[in-house]
Formats: structure tokens, sequence, C-alpha cells
């Protein structure tokens, strides 16, 4: 007997699978709006629930005049500063050559506001201290549980750097494993036009730092070189300073908004931008106004050869280049004594450090001279390119004076919104009647799927609008709506599959199975294409366009877990019912729904076989003549007799070829089909009774 190669499926615990992880969906959004502020109900962007517009007037703090340009690199600072405090769907746009207008969603408060409305500020500051970002209470207890644990890693006070400079660098990094702090940048700064034979990054976290006690006296006795540091010198540090350096936390996230407006003249106690480091820096000695360019490029040597190292190249103004020039001569002086990390300087943008690159000391006699300057370190394409934007973001003239704030009524989103439903509404209605009529009762299972589908999708855009702060928009209702169809198709693809091996003969329950491996693939390769069609998408736009094609993306995944966790797993029961088992009319799967004919049909290369299906066809255990082939998985010839009668039945292939020795045409065979068929179901004729005639 012949055995089929399918693993026994279990249906029931695919569903069950999906009930559970549907329930802990829908309970987590419980638990939320029981304790937190989670809703039932998805978040709605502001062309749909309305909001606050603000309209910013650009001036120029030098006077000049406001370009188009700089226009719209304030546009992507300020999209940045929105998207960083956690507001999804914000609209920014340009009006006239002066004003940018910004539209925030719902109620934004008073801290939202003022981020957007100030200049991007990049200021450029000596580094006095570099430390972990853990306040000085978690480091102590984090050293105490290491000393505690013969295999904990320790985490060494930072010491004063009055050592040697090769002492300092083979100071062991301070870290703890319940940190998310892995090190500053490695960057360091030289001339553009010089290449340097020995090149060597000073890593930030592996220098010993030279922090402070607690008061003003510790400070001054670690500045070995008091008086000749400048804007280097640790004596800055007063104790506000230290307790407000011991006491900040950069793995907090309201540490790491920053928005600026931090003395010029006095130090600056901040994080970086990540959030892996925290720094006390001193007062500024480069305005970002100075910096007249900055690009990202693969480094060019002398000789005119280009490596695979990124570079950021910095061109200044006049007076940035002799400012360069001065700082880049006491860092490098400094790293000649050993005095790291007052060798380096950080890149403020925004109040929140960016980079700080080291200079060698190479450069202790001379600094860095000229206009141009450049940045190497462990930088990736991508990397190196953020750093230059930044660099030109904050070197934009701006500033921004609000010339106007006002809500924005929600009267025409909420028309949209009701007109966007009743399309969608439209779109379900037309499927489902599509369904009904070309699949019958089985067009339910479409309808049950998309059901499942609706309320998953329901149920993660609420969850998303809680945790990450998404908020559904129109062109997202457009998204959703645009899935309708999608999802259908993978059933459609699945239903087909199905009829296409009923039609070659085979048993429902093997119809399935072979259908599904064949459906299946399938259903993957489109999904896979509009998945990644969503995802370039969502990265090229911006603002609504991103909604549309995140909802997009969303509902394709949907799509896939329905379909294999849901409408196979139904269909799989439903072949054990004896209504669509036998396939009855009005099931979807009689032989008159899929057009079945019986006789020759003709298979392609000079091949016929023989057409039928064994929907109803008893099983092989019920004791019916059927060959041994006739497992679930195999071939049955329908006819109205079994056995011998049906084997003598069998009708003969037409030939491949016409009497004159030709290859017959399509249309000669289909002819040929048909006439082989009429021979097969004509009937006998007595030759006795021929004979008496």
């Amino acid at each position: 007997m012949a055995t089929t190669n399918h693993a026994k499926s279990h249906p029931g615990r695919v569903l069950l699978i999906l009930l559970i992880l549907t329930a802990a969906l829908f309970g987590t959004i419980g638990v939320g709006a029981a304790i937190s502020n989670a809703s039932w109900t998805p978040k709605l962007a502001l062309d749909l629930e309305g909001g606050t517009q603000l309209t910013l007037k650009a001036s120029t703090t030098d006077g000049s005049k406001v370009t188009a340009e700089a226009l719209d690199q304030a546009i992507d600072v300020i999209r940045q500063r929105v998207d960083s405090s956690g507001v999804s769907e914000a609209q920014i746009s340009k009006q006239g050559d002066k004003q940018i207008v910004v539209a925030l969603p719902g109620n934004p408060s008073q801290d939202t506001i003022d981020l957007v409305s100030k200049s991007a500020q990049m200021r450029i500051r000596p580094v006095l201290v570099i430390g972990s970002p853990l306040t000085a209470a978690q480091q102590t207890a984090a050293a105490s549980a290491a000393t505690s644990s013969p295999t904990a890693t320790s985490t060494p006070t930072p010491t004063s750097t009055s050592g040697s400079k090769d002492e300092s660098k083979s100071t062991p990094t301070a870290t703890n494993k319940n940190s998310a702090y892995e090190g500053g940048p490695t960057a360091q700064v030289e001339n553009a036009s010089y290449v340097k034979k020995s090149a060597t990054v000073v890593n930030a976290a592996s220098t010993p730092t030279p922090t402070p006690t607690s008061t003003s006296d510790s400070t001054s006795s670690s500045d070995s070189l008091s008086g000749g540091d400048g804007l280097s010198s640790l004596s800055q540090i007063t104790a506000a300073d230290q307790k407000k350096y011991d006491d900040l936390d950069c793995l907090d996230k309201k540490n790491l908004k920053g928005g600026g407006g931090d003395d010029p003249d006095k130090v600056l106690v901040t994080c970086s931008q990540d959030g892996s480091a925290k720094y006390i820096l001193g007062p500024v000695e480069i305005e970002g106004t100075e910096i007249k360019s900055a690009t990202s490029g693969l480094e060019t040597t002398s000789q005119g050869v280009t490596t695979n190292k990124w570079v950021v190249n910095i061109k200044f103004t006049s007076q940035g280049a002799k400012k360069q020039t001065a700082m880049t001569k006491r860092l490098a002086q400094l790293d000649q004594a050993g005095q790291a990390p007052r060798n380096q300087f950080g890149m403020v943008l925004d109040g929140l450090v960016i980079e700080a690159p080291s200079v060698d000391s190479q450069y202790a006699s001379t600094g860095i001279t000229g206009n141009s300057s450049q940045i190497s370190g462990s930088f990736t394409r991508q990397s190196a390119a953020t750093l230059a934007n930044q660099l030109n973001f904050g070197a934009l003239p701006l500033q921004f004076e609000v010339q106007s704030q006002e809500q924005i009524s929600a009267t025409l989103g909420s028309e949209q919104l009701q007109k966007g439903l009743l399309a969608g509404l439209i779109g379900m209605v037309l499927v489902v009647i599509y369904s009904m009529f070309q699949y019958r009762l089985l067009g339910l299972l479409t309808i049950a799927s998309l059901v499942v589908a609706g309320v998953l999708t329901y149920g993660v855009i609420t969850l998303l609008s809680w945790r990450m702060g998404y908020r559904l928009s129109l062109p997202g209702v457009a998204g959703l709506i645009v899935a309708i169809g999608f999802t259908a198709d993978s059933f459609i693809v699945y239903f087909e599959r199905i009829r296409d091996e009923l039609r070659d003969g085979r048993p429902l329950v093997g119809a399935i199975e072979r259908g599904w491996e064949r459906a299946r693939r399938t259903v993957l390769a489109a999904k896979t294409v509009n998945l990644i069609s969503a995802i370039v998408l969502y990265y090229l736009a911006v603002g609504g366009v991103q909604g549309f094609a995140f909802t997009l993306g969303l509902t394709v995944i949907i799509d896939v877990i329905v379909v294999f966790w849901f409408t196979h797993p139904m269909m799989e029961l439903l072949a054990r019912v004896p209504y669509f088992r036998d396939g009855k009319p009005g099931s979807g799967l009689s032989p008159e729904t899929y057009r079945l004919q019986r006789g020759m049909r003709y298979k392609g290369a000079g091949k016929f076989e023989v057409a039928g299906a064994a929907v109803g066809a008893p099983p092989p255990e019920s004791g019916a003549d059927l060959p041994e082939e006739a497992d679930q998985g195999a071939l049955v010839p329908a006819g109205p007799e079994r056995g011998a009668r049906a084997a003598s039945e069998r009708p003969t292939a037409a030939p491949a070829t016409a009497p004159d020795g030709r290859r017959m045409t399509i249309a000669e065979r289909r002819a040929a089909e048909r006439a082989a068929a009429a021979d097969a179901d004509a009937p006998t004729t007595d030759s006795t009774t021929e004979e008496n005639r």
C-alpha cells in the first residue's frame, strides 16, 4: 500500500495558540488601561484628531538673508527633535521664504513646544571629564557588588591623569555589566591635507578620567598644568558642577532630550547623545556658526589613494580656523603631557555631545592650521554621514520666533475618518459578496478570516499607540482599506489551489494538503514583495505617507499569521464535516462549482488524461473497489462505476500527430480530445443484433 508523506496536523492546537496570543494581546492592553495611560482605542493623528499649530519665523543671527537651503535644514532639525520627543505623525512644512509651520497632534506639552521653537545650537567645548553614564551612587553600588564576588568585573573610580601618557592609556576602563556603557567615541582630529604615518586612536572610555571628588580643592590638585590649561583647566569645576555630575543619570531618557539653552561662558555637565557617557565640558571655544560646512566620505591619502576608512571633513570660517588652531595646539600639549581625556573636545548639538574627538601630540607645536580638519575613527558610512549632517544643522545661523500658536479643529478630520471607514465598509461588503458568489458557504471562511485579521490589526495598533506613541492617520486608514484586498487575495489563492487539486481527481483531504503546499509558496512570495515595498516606502517617505506604508506592512504580517494559523487549520477542520467533505451543492466544493467535466482532458505534449474528481468518493478504508494508488494524495478516476468495469471503460489516448505525419496544433488536439471523449461515452452495439439485421 502506498502511504502519504504528510505529517499529521493538529489544526485544533494551532487555533488554540492563536486564541491565546489574541487574548494576551488584549489582556496587555487591559492591564495598561487599568494601571497606566493605555486606551482601548488607538490614538489619532493630526488630520483625524486635531492638535496645535505653531508658525515660526526664521531669522539669522548675523543679519544675513535666510536661504531656502537653510530653511530646509532647519525643518530637518525640527523633525528630528519632534521624533526624539516621542510625538509621531507631526506635520512640518515651509510657508513662504521665512516661515515654518509645525502642527503637533493632540495636546503637546509646553516642553515639546519649547523644544520645537529653539534654534539648533552647535558648539565646540573642551572636555574636562568623561565618565560612566551611571550616577555616583549606582557606581558605588556596582563596585561593592563587584568586590563581594570574585568573578565580577570591578568598576574602578577614574583617577587623575597627571601621570605619564603611556600609563594613562593602559589604565583599565571602568565597566559595569549592568550598564549600557561600552565606551565613548574613538575619533581623532588631523589636518585634512596631512596623512598620519602612525595614527593613534584615543578611546575616551579606555583613558582614566580626572574625576574630582566633591570639592574644588581636590579638583585643583589634579590639575598639574593649572594656569597653562586655559579653558581646559579643571579648576573651573565647582562643587555644584561636581554634584550635578555625580547625580546625572545618562541612562534616563529624560536627560537625553537636549534642547540647548546652556551658558556658553560656563562649564556644562551633560550626556552623550546616545546616553553612553557623561561629560564635564569647559566654556565654548568655537560656535557652530563658525563651521562653514561638513561632508562625509572615504579617506584620501596625499598620493590620491582612496582607502576604505570613513571620515568627516570640516571647513571653518576664517575666524573659526584661528580658534581651531589655538584650541588644537593646547589640546595636543595636554595629550603630550598625558592629560587624557583633556586632549579631547566635545561637539555639542542642542546641549548633548554628539562626538568627542582627540587631538594627537604631533600638533603640540603648531596646532591644526588652515581652515580644514578631518575627523577619523571607527565610523561607518551611516555614522559619518549622520555626524556631517549634524554639524551642518548646528552651523545654521538661524533663530526662530513663535508668531502664532493655535488649536486645529478635528471637524474636517472626523468627516474624513467617517468617509474612510465607509469606504472600508463598502470594500468589505464587496469582498463578502464576491466570496459568497464564488465559493458559496466556503466564503464564510473568508469572512471569518477577515474578521480575525481585523481584530488582530486593531489590537496591535492600539498596543503600539500606548507603547510607542503611534498615531493612526488618514493615510494609515487608507493602508488598512487596501489591506482588505491583499488579505482576501491570500484566501482566494488558497481556495483556487484546492480546486485545482480537486479537478485533478484528489479527494478533499488530499486536495487540501497538496493545495496548501502550493498556495503557501505563492502566498509567502507575494507577501514578501508587499512587505519589501512597504519597508522601502516607509524609509523613503516622510509624514503621512509613512503612516500608509506602516499600516500596509503591518497588515501584510498579520495576513500571513491569519492564513497560516487560522484559514488553513479551519479548512482542515471543514474537511472533516460531511457536508464539505462530500462536496454537497452549495458547499463551494461540489463538482459543478469548479466546472468539472468527465472524459478526456488534454495535458499538453500530446498527452491526455481522464478528468474526474473524488470529492464524494469513499475513502480507501471503506472497502470500495479502488486501486492501491488511490490514497489521499493519488489521482482517482471518477465515473459511475468502479473496479473492472471502470478499467474496461478507460478511454484510448488520442494521437499526437495528424494522419499526414505533421504535429497537431492545439486546436486540432482539442478537437481530437472531444472526439475521443465522445467515442468513450458512446454505447456499444451488440454484434449479434447487427448480424440479425
